[in-house]
């Protein structure tokens, strides 16, 4: 396949929400919380100083969008900060995306298609090969992406703090729901027990970062059992939804929409924290 090949479409299925039904009190919430960020390292790797870097983000988690529309125009900023790199020794202004997706299924550049589960020639989803490192993955309603376009001129132009800073800020975002994650040697994401909850794949052009990390909120998981998600045999994937429930949770959420909004909130925050930003903060 040629690296931006988009291979044959069978229509989405619909996925259906369900409500998520937790008992407890927001203040039982926060002491677990607070007990956690006192007693856990993942916090320690925030940034301790703040940049004078003008940073956008782009919300746009309210809705489900399609893969290639967002693809593209993370394609597009990266052009134009690459071009403003052939005139200045940095560039001026930092973007980030934050979405959801239609459900649709992702390869990476060099994924290999033996992890398809399905005949890829008549795939459930959408299936793109895109350029971001790693194996196949799933995308859609549920899933928080958060899509960071830096110029790590202004950061660390070293692509291993960027992504262990990636995996930071899921940590952070587990965490302020009192869910404690964490990191497996050799590999990457954030998990949860024996079950990811985030996965990241990143692209780098000139020091210019795109694609990113992506959060299983409350999405459906089902899509997940027709792939082998980011080709790790026998390891499951779970969502803060699934994991919230299992222990009983803390709050309750009186829809799985109000606790998607809360956590893209806390996915800004938390980015703000581990990169040492003030997110300029726009709907669109």
């Amino acid at each position: 396949w040629r690296q931006s090949e988009r291979m044959r479409v069978q229509a989405p299925r619909q996925t259906t929400m369900r409500t998520v039904a937790m008992a407890g009190a927001l203040r039982a919430l926060e002491r677990d919380a607070g007990h956690l960020a006192s007693t856990s390292s993942s916090s320690s790797s925030s940034s301790s100083r703040r940049r004078e870097v003008p940073c956008v983000l782009m919300d746009r988690s309210d809705r489900a969008l399609p893969y290639e529309v967002v693809w593209e125009e993370q394609k597009r900023l990266v052009e134009s900060k690459c071009r403003e790199l052939d005139r200045a020794d940095r560039c001026a202004r930092q973007d980030v995306l934050l979405v959801q997706h239609e459900p649709v299924y992702t390869l990476g550049a060099g994924s290999t298609t033996e992890n398809l589960l399905f005949d890829e020639e008549d795939p459930p989803l959408p299936l793109y090969r895109t350029e971001r490192g790693g194996e196949v993955t799933y995308h859609g309603p549920g899933q928080l992406v958060l899509y960071p376009i830096l110029d790590l001129r202004s950061f660390e132009q070293d692509l291993h703090w960027y992504m262990r800073s990636l995996e930071e800020v899921a940590l952070q975002v587990l965490l302020s729901f009192g869910v404690e994650g964490h990191r497996v040697e050799g590999m990457t994401g954030v998990w949860v027990g024996d079950a990811k909850v985030a996965a990241l794949g990143v692209r780098g052009r000139r020091w210019v970062t795109y694609h990113g990390l992506a959060i299983n909120v409350c999405c459906d998981l089902g899509p997940f059992e027709d792939i082998v998600p980011c080709g790790i045999q026998g390891r499951r994937v779970t969502s803060l939804a699934e994991v919230l429930a299992e222990r009983g949770g803390a709050i309750v959420w009186g829809s799985e929409e109000e606790l998607l909004k809360e956590a893209a909130a806390r996915m800004a925050d938390s980015f703000e924290r581990v990169f040492g930003v003030d997110l300029h903060r726009q709907k669109g």
